[in-house]
């Protein structure tokens, strides 16, 4: 069965967002003072071909911990959906 996965990856609340807080400031600058505390993550979606949804979800899980989530500086949720 195919699967298809859709994780956030954002940084960790404890660290600095320089990029978010780039875009907060902007924020006033555009007339929206009432945006606040900006973070900026990235999105990912992957396609998985598995057995069962647990295995797709492990796969997932799996590939964020090895190579798209930085588990030092970012945390990460993963959904997981028939393609």
């Amino acid at each position: 069965m195919k699967f298809k996965a859709e994780i956030d990856v954002m940084p960790l609340e404890a660290l600095l967002d320089p990029q978010g807080k780039a875009v907060s400031q902007s924020m006033v600058n555009l007339g929206l003072p009432e945006i606040t505390n900006v973070r900026i993550g990235k999105h990912i979606r992957i396609f998985i071909e598995a057995n069962s949804k647990a295995e797709a979800e492990a796969k997932a899980d799996e590939a964020c911990k090895k190579l798209l989530v930085n588990q030092i500086m970012e945390g990460y949720t993963f959904t997981v959906t028939e393609a």
